[in-house]
């Protein structure tokens, strides 16, 4: 296990155990990485919150699935990447995006469908990418991006640059057939390769615990030889921390890395769930304990920051994200012509 783990599972609770909070700062932290974890979840947590409205008033059509609580992990995650390395996931993807720099406005003008969109509003909520930040897309096949960024690892191997690729699936995934195919290539190559399982604890209506004979998914990777961590995905400074070793363990040529993110999501599977499968009084209790943005800002009052600095943070976020929304709104739809473009790659 992670060192910390004995305190992921009394935080995340994301096992079922009881959820106590953690609040006391931890020796070393970097005030400035505090600052920047805090000003990036509560980006994701405020563009997602409008999200969620924008799609509530017709704005935002198809699938969307929001990644509320679950903020600390790709935070974390991406503190770890150097210019170059990948990142691939599924369809809860808009964090994702945020995390690897993608400007909200573009993101919010997808989800749209509207032509400042990263994909020209071709993409939609699951379909989004830019190479220019690394970001290879959401997926919404279940399972699919694993195989794909086994893919992209397999390149960096190719290569010999260095890169290395994560490729985030959640614990609903985490059984797929093609994973496990995954697991395979990537340990008999030594594939740069992080696989994060970011396990909210409910697939589709479906509790982990019904779902997976393997109580412990870090260990998924066992038959391969690959090594596996089980990490509190509720504190960001714990997924840095792991993040750091499963990274440093690829970028040596040592073969992949399985990290369990033990977290939570707050709202349903995605817009149309009412999570009807779980109490109002348990989500409450993880909100109150256990919250990521929540436990980083404690962190920072603790270490001598004030009210008021937190706050300008707040309204800086709240800007962004108004700005966004504006945007994707404004923008207009793509001409019809754009229903051609994109689909074929031409080499010469």
């Amino acid at each position: 296990m992670a060192n910390g783990t004995e305190s992921a599972t009394k935080r995340g609770g994301a096992n079922g155990k009881e959820a106590v909070p953690s609040t006391a700062p931890s020796a070393g932290h970097n005030q400035d990485l505090l600052s920047r974890a805090y000003r990036d979840m509560l980006l994701i947590r405020r563009f997602e919150e409008r999200a969620g409205q924008l799609y509530g008033m017709g704005l935002i059509g198809g699938f969307c699935h929001l990644y509320i609580g679950q903020e600390a992990v790709v935070v974390g995650m991406q503190m770890t990447l150097q210019e170059g390395d990948q990142v691939i996931t599924s369809y809860r993807d808009h964090g994702h995006m945020l995390a690897t720099g993608m400007e909200a406005r573009g993101v919010m003008a997808e989800l749209t469908g509207r032509i400042g969109g990263y994909s020209k509003g071709k993409g939609g909520s699951m379909h989004m990418f830019s190479r220019e930040k690394g970001f290879y897309g959401g997926h919404g096949i279940v399972g699919a991006q694993v195989a794909l960024g086994t893919g992209l690892a397999f390149a960096n191997w190719y290569r010999e640059n260095g890169q290395v690729s994560l490729a985030y699936f959640g614990e609903g995934a985490s059984n797929q057939g093609q994973v496990y195919e995954s697991f395979n290539l990537a340990a008999l190559l030594k594939l740069p390769c992080v696989f994060v399982i970011e396990n909210n604890r409910y697939g589709m209506g479906t509790s982990v615990e019904r779902a997976s004979a393997s109580k412990d998914l870090s260990k998924n990777g066992a038959p391969w030889g690959i090594p596996g961590e089980q990490v509190d995905g509720m504190d960001v400074m714990a997924v840095k921390a792991a993040g750091e070793r499963a990274v440093a363990h690829c970028r040596e040529g040592k073969g992949p890395y399985l990290l369990e993110m033990l977290t939570y999501r707050y709202r349903g599977h995605s817009m149309s769930d009412p999570a009807k499968y779980r109490t109002r009084e348990e989500v409450q209790k993880m909100r109150e304990q256990s919250d990521c943005i929540e436990h980083v800002r404690k962190l920072l009052l603790e270490s001598g920051r004030g009210e008021a600095e937190l706050k300008a943070v707040d309204d800086e976020v709240k800007a962004i994200v108004a700005d966004a929304a504006e945007f994707a709104q404004s923008s207009p739809e793509p001409d019809e012509s754009e229903l051609w473009t994109d689909v074929l790659v031409e080499t010469r």
